[in-house]
């Protein structure tokens, strides 16, 4: 792939700097799906979970909540918001348990509202049941309008009431065989932690769509959308939980049994390249360590002469610190993220709208003013923060602003627990690299090929794309379909 080059460009101040963003969004980013922790058999249950939530929180800013059981009733809360805003010492203290599950939201799937919160909790014909879950299930719209029409009465607009529902009808006695009997019924990306007064269970699609963690503190289990989460309670790592795999937690002992047979290894490509946190570890493979390479790769295939090199913050720094190391570019902090503004934009003038982005993000004048400056970047959606940024460092002072992107260009929606757009409404879909250049107002753009990327995550499997899922990229997914979902792409 060769660069897209051309001259600097005035700054933008067309329809194209408004176009598709929201009153409160100023990084036009993917949305991160949701986070998922659970614990077995600890004294501390909850307070675990707490801490659990807040290696996740960047997986899910909507709400949180957690469910515990001491073996004979459930104790629960969710609230919307930030997990230290949900949680207090009083309101953990209250939870009591040794075994919980707990989960943050961003809502890729339902409305986003309390009812809606997890872990949702149900009256199950042998007692409680509490489920949460990460991912996104395809025909979940498809398995409610049925069970509809046969008499089952919703309470949320998640797709996660759709499997409870599914295990409430099975005729199956044992929770477990019911359990299995539901998720062989949905198709998609999911993570689930199932729970009653006397099981916890783990499960994780076919194609190991989501990342999912087993570890150990102690005595204790526990469960993990990212193994982050372990270090933040003193846990270890044991394994990955692998797909098709069920984990049954029950009177002390562990157990793993098959709901399904593994599929096509799919593990999404952008926990890798953005969703993750860098200290985490997916498939033994560290994310920090994969965008570093990323980065490096991006040097090889799109090398520019330039002053300095910047990462756009928080997860292309690692990226930008490759490409710096692999050039000899001296990298520098650019761009400073402001982690403490609260929503912005609701005022009327474009003006202040303008003066609110700046409080979302700064360029670092002393760093780039009169300096060719390579900016790296994860991904583009729309393209409009691309061009926020890119103003951003040109009115500092930068002579030249070259844009590389760690990942290839992002042409097709997701439909497996990612939040994202139509693909009319993904620049990549309709327009060249060239046009994408114009838009931004970069010097020069180049993506990451998608070989170069499979390489640099370095994942050993033998399939074609070593096991993952890029469908965003290439519109290769790996499960079916339904038609409302082909509408979108």
């Amino acid at each position: 792939m060769s660069d897209a080059v051309g001259p600097k460009q005035p700054l933008w101040t067309g329809d194209f700097y408004n176009e598709g963003i929201s009153n409160d969004s100023f990084f036009d980013k993917l949305k991160e799906e949701c986070g998922v922790f659970g614990v077995y058999n600890h004294h501390e249950a909850s307070t675990l979970c707490y801490y659990g939530l807040h290696a996740l929180q960047h997986r899910g800013q909507e709400s949180a909540g957690i469910c515990t059981t001491d073996g004979e009733k459930f104790e629960y809360f969710r609230m919307m918001g930030l997990v230290k805003e949900v949680f207090d010492n009083d309101r953990l203290r209250r939870l009591d348990g040794t075994n919980a599950i707990a989960h943050v939201r961003y809502s890729t799937a339902g409305e986003s509202k309390i009812a809606n919160a997890q872990p949702l909790v149900f009256k199950y014909r042998e007692g409680d049941l509490a489920i949460a879950t990460n991912g996104n299930l395809v025909n979940a719209g498809e398995i409610k309008r049925k069970l509809e029409r046969q008499g089952s009465i919703f309470q949320t607009t998640s797709d996660t009431e759709v499997v409870a529902h599914l295990i409430a009808r099975s005729q199956h006695d044992e929770l477990v065989d019911a359990v299995k009997e539901a998720l062989q019924q949905v198709t998609g990306a999911f993570a689930f932690l199932i729970m009653t007064n006397n099981k916890l269970i783990a499960a994780l699609d076919p194609h190991g769509l989501r990342p999912f963690a087993l570890g150990r503190l102690g005595d204790a289990y526990l469960f993990a959308s990212e193994t982050c989460a372990f270090d933040a309670v003193g846990g270890q790592y044991v394994r990955d939980v692998e797909p098709g795999e069920m984990i049954i937690l029950e009177n002390g002992e562990f157990r793993s049994e098959r709901f399904a047979v593994m599929q096509r290894r799919a593990i999404c490509a952008m926990e890798y390249i953005y969703f993750a946190r860098p200290d985490s570890d997916i498939d033994m493979i560290n994310v920090h360590s994969a965008r570093k390479r990323m980065g490096q790769q991006l040097a090889v295939e799109s090398f520019v002469d330039a002053d300095v090199v910047t990462g756009v913050p928080d997860s292309s720094i690692s990226a930008a610190i490759g490409y710096a190391e692999q050039t000899g570019i001296p990298y520098e902090l650019g761009l400073i993220k402001n982690r403490y503004t609260g929503r912005t934009f609701i005022q009327p003038s474009q003006e202040l709208r303008e003066q609110g982005v700046k409080m979302k993000l700064s360029a670092v004048r002393r760093v780039v003013e009169g300096k060719r400056v390579v900016m790296i970047d994860d991904s583009i959606v729309r393209g409009t923060t691309s061009l926020r940024i890119v103003n951003l460092l040109r009115e500092a002072g930068a002579t030249e602003v070259h844009v590389r992107i760690s990942s290839p260009p992002f042409k097709n929606p997701c439909f497996y627990g990612i939040d994202t757009p139509d693909s009319k409404e993904l620049i990549a879909s309709s327009k060249t690299i060239e046009e994408i250049r114009k838009l931004i107002n970069a010097d020069s753009l180049h993506f990451l090929t998608k070989d170069g990327m499979i390489g640099a995550i370095g994942r050993s499997e033998g399939e074609f794309n070593r096991g993952h899922c890029l469908a965003c990229f290439d519109q290769d997914y790996p499960t079916a379909l339904t038609e409302e979902a082909k509408s979108r792409c």
